[in-house]
């Protein structure tokens, strides 16, 4: 195999961060760049991203794939389908203490994606991100972050 045909490391270390979240009693949050790859609650979209929480307790069906994260979650009462592609997810940290691990994402594509939100003034002007609350799937809701929510201490792979 090839260097460049090498497999992402990334839905490995995703999924065990999300193992050590859950034995640990921690929620377990994904960061994603969205773009049109990316199916979410577009209202939730801030500057080009959303946080979602990924707990048991808030997903129904939640599969962490090698190619994609696939969940139903309720936002706004609403029950809705999410697929975030894998190269999509920024970071996956726990909500309580910050601790986690950010991924590279294209940023040029980032950067476009900013500059088509300001042109079109299409970013919500209400909360941070969009994270599912703690409960069952079928009663959980979306709710914003606030702000003095905790910052993530995330360690940079290459």
């Amino acid at each position: 195999m090839k260097p460049e045909e090498t497999p992402s490391t990334r839905p490995y270390l995703l999924r065990a961060l999300y193992e050590w979240c859950t034995d640990n009693g921690f929620t377990p949050y994904v960061a994603v760049m969205v773009d049109e790859t990316v199916q979410v609650p577009r209202e939730y979209v801030k500057d080009g991203e959303i946080v979602l929480n990924v707990s048991f307790d808030a997903t129904s069906s939640l599969k962490l794939g090698n190619d994609f994260i696939e969940f139903k979650a309720r936002f706004g009462g609403k029950p809705r389908d999410i697929m975030v592609p894998m190269d999509r997810v920024m970071a996956i940290y726990a909500r309580e203490n910050g601790q986690g691990m950010s991924f590279p994402v294209n940023r040029a594509q980032r950067a476009v994606q900013q500059f088509e939100a300001v042109k079109t003034d299409e970013s919500p002007s209400a909360g941070l991100a969009a994270v599912p609350a703690a409960g069952k799937a079928d009663e959980t809701d979306v709710s914003t972050t606030p702000n003095s929510a905790p910052r993530p201490t995330l360690t940079r792979i290459k």
